[in-house]
C-alpha cells in the first residue's frame, strides 16, 4: 500500500496534512519532500491528520519528528490528530522507552512497531 498525502493550506500560515495508506521506508520521503516545501513558507503550524494512516515505521517518525524539529526552531508546531490506535501505540512507545539503548537496529524497531501496531488491531476486532 502506498501513501496518501493531501495538503490544505487553505488556512494560511497553518498546513494540514492529511495522510493515509502507509509511512514506511519507501513513502517517508515523499513527505519529507512535502514538508520541505510547506517550511518553506514558514507555516505557524503543521497539523498531521492521521485519520487514513494505518502504519508507520520508523522512517515515519523520522520525517514526523524532523518536521517538529525544524517548526520548533521556527517557533512554530507540529499538531497530530486522528491517530488511529496502531499508531497511537508507536508513539506511546517512542514516548516511553529509550530507543537507541533497546533497539540493535532499524530492521529490528521495525519489526517491533509493526509487532506492536498488528497486536493492536486485532485487539480493535
Amino acid at each position: 500500500m502506498s501513501l496518501m498525502i493531501n495538503l490544505d493550506a487553505s488556512r494560511v500560515p497553518f498546513q494540514r496534512f492529511s495522510l493515509g495508506g502507509r509511512l514506511d521506508t519507501t513513502t517517508a520521503p515523499e513527505l519529507e519532500k512535502k514538508i520541505d516545501e510547506v517550511l518553506a513558507a514558514k507555516p505557524l503550524a503543521m497539523v498531521f491528520d492521521m485519520a487514513e494512516l494505518e502504519y508507520i515505521s520508523s522512517a515515519g517518525l523520522r520525517a514526523i519528528f524532523r518536521a517538529q524539529k525544524a517548526m520548533h526552531a521556527a517557533n512554530g508546531e507540529v499538531l497530530m490528530v486522528n491517530m488511529q490506535p496502531a499508531v497511537q501505540k508507536v508513539f506511546d512507545i517512542v514516548k516511553a522507552l529509550p530507543l537507541k539503548s533497546v533497539f540493535r537496529s532499524v530492521e529490528e524497531l521495525d519489526e517491533y512497531l509493526d509487532a506492536m501496531q498488528s497486536k493492536v488491531r486485532e485487539e480493535g476486532r
